[in-house]
């Protein structure tokens, strides 16, 4: 299923939330046109690459889109790019300074042009996901309870989350234009993605509250009960049990029925509510341990998936990588070679969408031009030659 087919999309963005937001339309159907600054844009090279130096970043976050490549110092570049957008009226970036690339510029030339403009702070200040991440908080709550330092993750979850914002917001604009047949300017700031999330899951609410900081508790789960455990043969799980009905496949698979019910009137704790077994969960879990740590990994996966017990292995990105499936697969990415990739998690009809590979740099520059545009050769050939094209 395609079902943005049709669609054309300009993107003039670099890093996550953008790219993966134009990606996550491209996966759905639409044209998506990426254009960068002949060289690429300060993503192109980022890290993790490969082996022969293409970047495995640029790559995953661009599959499935055009690339043209411009001279946007160049006022017949700019000139090229404006008309790109005003012909597909939709356009993402997440430029800064650039007042040529405006809403106001832009729309003049196709009134109902629908532009989503990212910034790092509504004021137009720079944030990146690592620095929100920090402003909101997260880090003072993260990591084990006798360390006092912030702890930073890995994984842009606010960038990621931006870049949904994103796609909500272009198919938002859509359905309006759809109706009323109005454009849209409308600007989204990574700060605001972080702090409304954080707002959102009633973080702020407890601290303010509380009156203080949640307090840090390594890879519990905060207000219920969930912790990892070691197997006999050196493997480790994440159990959790967040409903009653989990909690007594847990209790009954583990054959401590009777120790924690033993428990409840020593502690006055009803372990059948989900606060009382946060409130004891360093007891539950010295409770649980030998069970886990008499058995392998093997036998441990057995018998909690007869239990219907919620759990689930920890494995390192080697081993995922080496066997993909489900939203998961593999493409000859030109530069790369074989390498993981995955399909929209979106299922139509039962079935995940195709993969794609990322374009090279510049790749579809004269096919854009000339398809969309509609430049004859030799006006392409000259722009080559002027270096305003690559």
């Amino acid at each position: 299923m395609n079902p943005l087919a049709g669609l054309r999309v300009i993107e003039c963005a670099s890093f996550v939330a953008a790219p993966s937001a134009c990606m996550t339309l491209a996966q759905l159907g639409a044209e998506v046109i990426r254009v960068d600054p002949i060289g690429g844009a300060a993503d192109y090279r980022r890290w993790p690459v490969a082996p022969t130096g293409t970047s495995l970043y640029w790559t995953a976050l661009n599959r499935g889109k055009r690339s043209v490549a411009v001279n946007m110092r160049s006022d017949e570049g700019r000139e090229l790019v404006a008309a790109l957008v005003a012909e597909a009226g939709i356009f993402v970036d997440n430029a800064v300074g650039r007042r040529w690339l405006s809403y106001e510029n832009l729309s003049a030339r196709r009134a109902d042009l629908i532009h989503l403009h990212l910034q790092g702070r509504a004021d137009g200040t720079p944030a990146v996901d690592y620095t929100v991440n920090a402003e909101v908080g997260v880090p003072t709550i993260t990591g084990r309870e006798y360390d006092a330092a912030p702890v930073n993750h890995v994984l842009p979850a606010w960038d990621l989350l931006t870049g949904m914002t994103v796609t909500t917001g272009v198919l938002a604009a859509l359905h309006e234009r759809a109706k009323t047949g109005k454009g849209a300017y409308i600007e989204l700031a990574l700060a605001d993605v972080a702090a409304a999330g954080v707002a959102n899951l009633g973080w702020l609410g407890e601290a303010q509250l509380r009156g203080a900081e949640r307090p840090k508790h390594g890879n519990h789960v905060y207000g219920s009960f969930g912790i990892d455990f070691e197997t006999s043969d050196g493997q480790r799980v994440m159990v959790v049990a967040l409903t009653e009905g989990q909690w007594h496949a847990l209790r009954k698979v583990t054959g401590t029925e009777e120790v924690f019910s033993a428990l409840e009137p020593a502690l006055d704790v009803d372990l059948n509510q989900e606060a009382d077994r946060y409130r004891v969960r360093e007891t539950i879990a010295a409770i649980l341990r030998p069970w886990f740590a008499a058995r392998p990994l093997a036998e441990v996966s057995k018998d909690l998936d007869s239990a219907r017990v919620l759990w689930g292995r920890y494995r390192g990105m080697p081993e995922v990588a080496a066997s993909p499936s489900g939203v998961l697969s593999t493409v000859d990415q030109p530069g790369i070679g074989e390498v993981p990739s995955a399909r929209s998690p979106l299922r139509w009809d039962g079935t995940y969408g195709g993969t794609a590979t990322a374009p090279s740099l510049g790749e579809d520059t004269d096919h854009v031009l000339a398809s969309v545009l509609g430049l004859p050769a030799a006006e392409i050939t000259r722009l080559h030659d002027g270096g305003v094209v690559a």
